[in-house]
């Protein structure tokens, strides 16, 4: 009897170390994922504090939470089914997939530099009207664009995942994805939930008696909306770097190594020059080039969507 309780208690043993094996393994596969989806994480976190901006203090975390559960939504119920199944039914389309999107995330990153240098019209006065007799329509309109931008940029944050553990085993695919999604979900919301209150939080501070209370409070205030517009830099760069990177390596997937290899070239001669920051400087320079090469693909991309694929919508919509 004790024999076989101690033999019982050694498998029990066994199964916990495999299990513990297990956790490390999917802890590190997800790690790994959420590092290469850094960039678009970033400006996910960067896009969606505009979509709270301008309603009543109240309403801020309401709006970010419910985007939170969609956001959410889109990843657990729509796009994890859909990767495994890309993955069990059609593993080589996940490349071109990765690059389709890494073609959007330089189109959007593009068009934000464009309108910064070529602001788009707003709102017509019709509209700034009827946004302002129903703010609830409002809300209701901001919301879904939000989950709407968060779900292209959930399914990118997905396909790199998966290309990321594309060796590992359907179970090990699964929680991975859903540690990544959920984990993501989480770091993103929490971070602009705080970044929405941030300038309330100030307010409060600012009418506290203690004099550095009161001095943190101001910074925070005056602070916050030169924070957001850094932010949205740093988005932009990094849809850029992630967007453009993940075309120069699809491209050599393909066979079509020159650009990466040049790409490689210069980031390497850059970081020899420097040899006491070698790594750091190869890495910022291998991330402007793919910056800068993502800048040019979003540029023929906007170029190719105002004047190729809008007026072919258009006449499919007139007929």
């Amino acid at each position: 009897m004790a024999s076989g309780l101690f033999a019982l208690l050694d498998d029990v043993a066994g199964i916990a170390k495999v299990a513990a094996a297990s956790v490390d393994d999917v802890v590190a596969q997800a790690t790994k994922a959420g590092t290469k989806a850094a960039g678009i994480v970033i400006d996910d976190a960067a896009v969606t504090p505009r979509y709270a901006v301008g309603f009543a203090a109240s309403r801020e975390l309401p709006i970010i939470w419910r985007i939170a559960v969609g956001s959410l939504r889109n990843k657990l119920l729509f796009l994890l089914p859909g990767a495994l199944i890309l993955a069990l039914f059609a593993p080589w389309l996940i490349t071109p997939l990765l690059m389709a999107g890494g073609v959007y995330l330089c189109f959007e990153g593009a068009e934000k530099i464009l309108e910064l240098v070529m602001p788009h019209a707003t709102a017509t006065p019709a509209e700034a009207g009827q946004a302002a007799l129903d703010p609830k329509l409002l809300e209701e309109q901001k919301i879904a664009g939000a989950i709407k931008t968060d779900f292209i940029l959930s399914a990118e944050i997905m396909a790199i995942t998966l290309s990321t553990v594309a060796d590992a085993s359907f179970w090990m695919q699964a929680v991975v994805l859903a540690v990544v999604g959920i984990g993501i979900t989480a770091v993103v919301y929490g971070a602009v939930a705080l970044i929405v209150k941030a300038d309330d939080a100030g307010v409060a501070l600012a009418r506290q008696r203690f004099a550095p209370v009161r001095l943190l409070g101001r910074g925070l205030v005056i602070g916050m909306p030169h924070f957001l517009t850094a932010l949205g830099a740093v988005g932009t760069a990094a849809m850029l770097w992630v967007g453009g990177g993940i075309i120069i390596h699809g491209l050599e997937v393909f066979g079509l190594t020159a650009i990466g290899h040049a790409s490689h070239a210069i980031a390497a001669a850059a970081g020899n020059a420097l040899p006491t920051l070698g790594g750091a400087i190869e890495w910022l320079t291998g991330a402007v080039l793919s910056a800068v090469f993502g800048l040019v693909v979003g540029g023929i991309a906007i170029v190719a969507m105002h004047y190729l694929v809008e007026p072919v919508l258009k006449s499919m919509h007139r007929r």
